[in-house]
């Protein structure tokens, strides 16, 4: 049986081989959800594949390389309560999205159910699962898991009028850490992130990515997060952290002097969380820093 509840949403650029694998085991889900693909301008005839092996898939063309923002355009799409995220590099057990709906279904203040990330081929748990599990925040007595500070858009069934509302992921981010200012954003809102280990996605990295890219724009874009969003004192003391252990090179010279360059913006966008959301990121401070699945590395 359909699940009228779930809809599947994948953003792509140049990755054919890897989105048309996901896309055949999204199909034998039994859910059978819905999905939208946008296709972030790719070059290597994806477009012309997904429409060939999968009619039923809704496809997206904005014609440019949108990063984060082409989920924005698919939710658009979405006329189910739920939307489950999926990179075109990981896939999603058998059950695993409805497991997820269910919680939110049963958790009428959960925006956010993130499952337990397997790494393939090699079937080892993702370095970032146990951190989730361990999380060190305070969980209310209804939370069906443990609560997150943050989640991770390729293993994450979000409540769609809650991601509408908070805005979607921010079109400057553009890829490379763009959940977090989205989840702080769903926290001040009043929503609560848990994690569910019983829910499985798998994560086959693609060999077609450029790391030092990811880098950089994951350094600057948690620059941006911080002063965004965090109050004085702990945005300097991240700031200064990061200054001091990622590599001093181009690379993060680059992503220093873009997060500086927008500094305008960032000033007339800035607007503290809440006091009991700005807790949440403190208590997460020591497991940042400690964390080796969050080095910026590439």
């Amino acid at each position: 049986m359909s699940d009228p509840r779930l809809t599947v949403v994948v953003i792509t650029h140049d990755r054919r081989p890897e989105l048309l694998r996901t896309l055949d085991r999204l199909a034998a889900l039994p859910e059978e959800p819905p999905v939208i693909v946008t296709d972030n301008g790719s070059t290597d005839g994806t477009a012309e594949a997904v429409a060939r092996r999968h009619p039923g898939v809704t496809l997206l063309r904005p014609g440019r390389n949108l990063g984060a923002i082409g989920r924005n355009l698919a939710v658009r799409q979405v006329r189910t309560p739920y939307v489950v995220f999926c990179d075109d590099d990981t896939w999603w057990d058998p059950g695993s999205p409805a497991g997820a709906a269910d919680l939110l279904d049963r958790h009428p203040a959960l925006a956010s159910v993130t499952a337990r990330i397997v790494v393939e081929p090699g079937g080892t748990d993702d370095p970032i699962v146990e951190e989730l599990r361990a999380s060190p925040l305070a969980r209310p007595s209804w939370m069906p898991g443990p609560v997150l500070g943050s989640f991770l858009a390729g293993a994450t069934v979000l409540r769609t009028d809650a991601f509408r509302t908070a805005g979607g992921f921010h079109p400057r981010l553009w890829l490379g850490g763009e959940e977090e200012l989205l989840a702080a954003d769903l926290a001040s809102g009043g929503w609560w992130l848990t994690y569910a280990d019983h829910l499985t996605v798998h994560h086959q990295a693609s060999t077609v990515r450029d790391p030092t890219l990811r880098r950089a724009h994951g350094i600057r874009n948690t620059l941006w997060f911080t002063w965004l969003r965090r109050p004085l004192r702990p945005a300097l003391r991240r700031t200064l952290f990061l200054a001091r252990t990622v590599p001093r090179d181009r690379v993060s010279l680059r992503a220093f002097a873009e997060a500086a360059a927008a500094l305008p913006w960032v000033l007339r966008e800035r607007r503290v969380l809440p006091v009991e959301v700005e807790e949440r990121f403190r208590l997460l401070e020591d497991v940042q820093r400690r964390s080796t699945a969050r080095q910026y590395t590439g």
